[in-house]
């Protein structure tokens, strides 16, 4: 019996596709962390860009004059599976992974996971906030790098 190719997440590249490998056992595994934050989806689109990409989207939609690695839109309606577009600077996940010391694979994986716990309902306002996604985000990493 075939696995079933994951239908609900999109991966959209404004340039270097090459840079995520391995798409389908990720999708799977993000489907794997809704279901495990007993949350469902409907479609999420993440949309790998640049940071003038992101730059622009933020000041827009944000009234943020400033970069950030990734911008989460949840577009959903209240009680109904998610829908979401989550967009990601390729140049400040490359730029986090030489700050920290990491793996862009590991940095991209972080990224991707701490939007989707964004849409799972988890914040980063408050320092408490911060320490349970980063808590989360490791979690996540842990058991996908396994």
């Amino acid at each position: 019996m075939t696995k079933q190719q994951p239908n609900k997440i999109y991966f959209h590249f404004r340039f270097q596709p090459r840079l995520l490998k391995k798409r389908t056992p990720l999708k799977f595994f993000i489907e794997s962390i809704f279901k495990r934050e007993k949350k469902k989806i409907q479609e999420i689109n993440f949309v790998f860009c640049t940071n003038q990409q992101v730059l622009a989207l933020n000041k827009k939609y944000l009234e943020h004059n400033y970069n950030t690695d990734i911008l989460t839109f949840n577009l959903s309606e209240n009680n109904k599976p998610i829908v979401a577009d989550i967009f990601i600077s390729l140049e400040q996940v490359l730029k986090n992974a030489k700050n920290y010391n990491t793996s862009f694979n590991k940095e991209i994986h972080r990224v991707i996971f701490h939007g989707v716990l964004h849409l799972c309902g988890y914040n980063d306002k408050t320092l408490k906030e911060k320490q349970t996604i980063r808590l989360l985000e490791n979690f996540y990493l842990n058991k996908y790098f396994a």
